[in-house]
Order: C-alpha cells, then sequence, then structure tokens
C-alpha cells in the first residue's frame, strides 16, 4: 500500500502526463464518431463556408471545492484531434472501413481465427495510415490554457481555455466536457472521504460498481485524490503502482466455507502481499478474527468487516427477534468488539478494515467517536452526485461575446499548454 499523497508532493507533481497514458480512439475522435452530431456538423458547416471564427472557449461547472480531474486527457485529445481532413469524402470511406475491420477484428478473435485475424490487422494499419495522411494537424494553432489535475475549483472559475479557429475543434467538446464531469467526481469524492478518514489511509474500490474501460483514469484521479491503494492494476497503470485486494467470499466458499483456510492459503501463495482476513462469512466477525489471528500469527496482518447491511453480527444479537438497524451492517459496536477481542488475546498488530456502504458522513461519525477503524475502503459512493462542465463561447477575434449570463472570465491560476 502507498501512503496518502502529502501536500509537499502534490505541489511538486505540475507535470503534465504525455501521451503514452491514454489510449484514445485516434481516429474516432478525428471523425466526430464519438462527438455530439451536432457539433460535427458545426464544424462542417463553417468548414464548408470558409469561416475560421477565433473563438475563446471557457470551461467551467458550478460547484465549490471541486477537485478537477481529467485535464492531462483533455489537453491529449485536443493534441490529436484538433484540425480537419484534406478530403473528407475519401476519409469518411476509409473510417467506415475502418470502424468496420474493427468489428470483423473481435469476431476473428472470438472464432479463433488467427489467418483472417493477421489480415484484417494488416489492412487495418494500412487504414489507419491513410487516414493520418489526409489529417491535418491545426493543434499548434490554437491557443490552450490550463488548471493542473487535482487543482481545486470553484463555481464558475475557468478550469480550462481554449482559443482559436472554432472549426478546429468544434466537434470535440462534448467528448473532453464528459471527460472532466467523470473524472472530476472521482477525484472530488475521493477527496472528501480521505478528508473524513483524517490521515488513515482509504482503499478505492469502485471497479465493481462502474464500467472497467474506465479504470485507469478513475484511479489516477483517486490517486491525486490522495487514496492509499486501489483495487486493480489497471487503476494503478497511471502512476505507476499495482492494485491490491484481500479475499473475496467465493474463495472461501471454494474451501467449503473455512475463513481460516481460505486466508492461510492466500498467505501460502502470495506471501509477498499482506495477509487480510475476510471475517464476516459466518457473521461472526469476533469469533472468525480471533480464529484466523491465533492460525496465522504474526502472519496476519489485518482483518476486512464487510456485513451485509441486512444483517446484525452475532456478536451484537439480542434474544429480541426484533431487526436492529442500529447494529446493523460495519457498525461502530461490532468493530470495537473486533479491536476488543484481538487486543485481548495479544493480537494488537492485526489491523481492522472496515468496508460496505462507507461514506463521507459514516466515516465522520467514526472518527468523532474514535471508533478503532485502520483503513476504510470505499465503493459505491464515490460515484455518486454530478459534476457537469459547461464550455462557453465568450469572445469572437479578440472581442467580448458571449449569451446572456455569461462572460469573458479570464484566470491568472491556468497556465499555457505548449
Amino acid at each position: 500500500m502507498t501512503a496518502p499523497i502529502s501536500a509537499k508532493t502534490a505541489e511538486t507533481r505540475r507535470q503534465r502526463l504525455d501521451s503514452s497514458h491514454f489510449d484514445l480512439p485516434v481516429h474516432e475522435l478525428r471523425s466526430g464518431y464519438r462527438s455530439a452530431v451536432y457539433f460535427w456538423r458545426t464544424k462542417r458547416i463553417l468548414e464548408k463556408e470558409g469561416l475560421a471564427p477565433r473563438i475563446t472557449h471557457q470551461v467551467f461547472q458550478k460547484n465549490d471545492k471541486v477537485r478537477v480531474c481529467g485535464l492531462d486527457e483533455v489537453i491529449q485529445i485536443l493534441r490529436c484531434a484538433t484540425g480537419f481532413y484534406s478530403d473528407y469524402q475519401k476519409a469518411q470511406r476509409l473510417f467506415e472501413r475502418f470502424v468496420q475491420v474493427k468489428r470483423e477484428m473481435n469476431s476473428k478473435v472470438h472464432a479463433r481465427n488467427e489467418q483472417a485475424l493477421h489480415g484484417l490487422l494488416d489492412e487495418r494499419f494500412e487504414l489507419s495510415s491513410q487516414l493520418d495522411a489526409l489529417w491535418v494537424d491545426r493543434f499548434p494553432e490554437v491557443d490552450v490554457l490550463s488548471l493542473f489535475d487535482g487543482d481545486e475549483l470553484n463555481a464558475r472559475e475557468t478550469a480550462l481555455s481554449i482559443e482559436g479557429n472554432y472549426s478546429l475543434f468544434a466537434h470535440l467538446e462534448s467528448v473532453y466536457l464528459g471527460v472532466l464531469a467523470h473524472r472530476t467526481k472521482i477525484c472530488t469524492n475521493c477527496h472528501a472521504v480521505v478528508q473524513a478518514a483524517q490521515g488513515k489511509p482509504v482503499l478505492f474500490f469502485t471497479d465493481r460498481f462502474d464500467h472497467f474501460w474506465l479504470q485507469d483514469g478513475d484511479g489516477y484521479a483517486a490517486h491525486l485524490a490522495g487514496v492509499s491503494a486501489v483495487a486493480s492494476n489497471a487503476m494503478a497503470s497511471w502512476f505507476g503502482e499495482k492494485g491490491m485486494g484481500t479475499i473475496p467470499h467465493a474463495m472461501i466458499v471454494s474451501y467449503e466455507g473455512d475463513s481460516v483456510k481460505a486466508v492461510k492459503k492466500f498467505n501460502q501463495h502470495f506471501q509477498e502481499v499482506n495477509a487480510i482476513a475476510l471475517v464476516d462469512f459466518d457473521n461472526d466477525c469476533v469469533k472468525t478474527s480471533l480464529d484466523c489471528a491465533r492460525a496465522l500469527g504474526e502472519k496476519l496482518w489485518g482483518v476486512r468487516l464487510d456485513t451485509a447491511s441486512d444483517q446484525v453480527d452475532r456478536s451484537l444479537q439480542t434474544p429480541s427477534a426484533a431487526f436492529d438497524k442500529s447494529l446493523a451492517g460495519v457498525c461502530a459496536p461490532l468493530v470495537e468488539k473486533v479491536r476488543t477481542a484481538l487486543d485481548r488475546e495479544g493480537f494488537q498488530h492485526v489491523k481492522v478494515i472496515v468496508s460496505g456502504g462507507f461514506s463521507p458522513d459514516k466515516i465522520t461519525v467514526f472518527e468523532k467517536l474514535q471508533i478503532p477503524v485502520d483503513i476504510y475502503a470505499v465503493g459505491s459512493w464515490i460515484l455518486s452526485g454530478q459534476f457537469d462542465f459547461t464550455a462557453d463561447a465568450v469572445r469572437l477575434n479578440g472581442k467580448n461575446l458571449a449569451k446572456i449570463g455569461r462572460k469573458y472570465q479570464p484566470n491568472a491560476r491556468l497556465q499555457k499548454v505548449t
């Protein structure tokens, strides 16, 4: 596990990610395939009319104390897809075949038809080369000013400014706004969780709650916000680390419901990884924690409590058959019982990790009550809320011109992208 990002570390990270981190669908971006259609049509109208309006676009959102993220990704999108095709009819024919080849390749992979696949790979490379030859890059002619990923951003403050011939980048607006909205949500929410944890490590476990293609950038956004570890290697790829994780319930099932045997086998086969027992399988976290600690001793690094929100652990159940919602799930009394039991038998070294339904509010309550949690694992809450971005055209050819309610708002914090 890595330590949370310090203020000093954040200060030294004034360097942008380069293009090697991003697996961008370049031809799809250039061809408007992933753009809202009306932006692509606007681009083509301006080009056909021979118009080259020099427009200043300002990008902002409407919440205070947001942690902006996705800017480096947006810059690379602009870098690879700002421009035009010298022959649109030919480019369209090539691109349509390019998309078709991509689909055919997928089917050949599943059919294990290697001979056909090799032929399609060669064709895709040739199509890509021909499309590249038709593309006229004009990114150097556009002025881009931007904050850095991880910077704090307030309501209506400009996060990104793009100034240049609007026909060169009109088709990219909905693409880069979507990137900023999603990555900023992850970074902002992770920062809120990290702040609530007051210095205790936070684990970023959203992998099961969102599309897997988003993991790379989301893990980076979480990293910028100060989380200590992420769930998958993809999530850790942009900052050069690896994912971490414990034992799933299915592994315990594989060992016939034996939680002790499962963690022992984990430790046997991955001795270089901290052994963390999952202790809620039998809904008796105190007993299972002690059983695992007795079996592994110093080899047991921690226990993870993941009791479902509709269950009350056996250690908290009363003779009454009534369901006590305040004692359901991973609650404060359960954590205290587990910690007390481990300490009583000399297992003070075993850390207590909690997961399942945690949010900044719940973590804040735990910390205020000084509940003995060592590490918080947070998942679905991080995907909550909305952080919509807007791009407004506010100047034309150096003169202020914007729709009612919008105005040119320069931001001295922005830095020029070279």
